[in-house]
């Protein structure tokens, strides 16, 4: 995977997902180590839109031609977007995991709250170095 820089203002959770806020819209992905561990990427399954989540709770399943991986919500809310492109093309997340790879979009219910724990990119990279 050709090695992009992370967007501004992305936070990441311990459990290599990331998050970016906007106005209280979110999208979430995976980082660029989680991708590189995973290999391959060939099977996305995403929630139903209008589906609420917990903190930490899984939302999604990934599938690589290593494995198979559980993906946990960085922040509680309800999604109101999916990237229905990862549906039919998973190989976009090895591709572009920042801009184009994301999975879904979320209302957040408690963003300031549920942020405590997650990471900025550089301190995520570290600690997993």
């Amino acid at each position: 995977m050709e090695q992009r820089t992370a967007p501004e203002g992305i936070l990441c959770a311990k459990t290599h997902e990331w998050v970016l806020e906007e106005d209280n819209v979110c999208t979430v992905g995976l980082t660029d180590y989680a991708v590189e561990e995973l290999g391959d990427i060939v099977f996305v399954e995403l929630p139903e839109v209008g589906t609420t989540f917990e903190k930490n709770e899984v939302f999604a399943t990934i599938e690589s031609v290593k494995a198979a991986s559980e993906i946990y919500m960085p922040i509680g809310g309800k999604i109101i977007e999916i990237n229905e492109e990862l549906i039919s093309s998973p190989e976009i997340v090895n591709e572009d995991n920042w801009e184009k790879g994301w999975f879904v979009k979320i209302k957040a219910e408690d963003f300031a709250r549920d942020s405590i724990g997650l990471c900025e990119y550089e301190d995520y990279r570290e600690e997993i170095e």
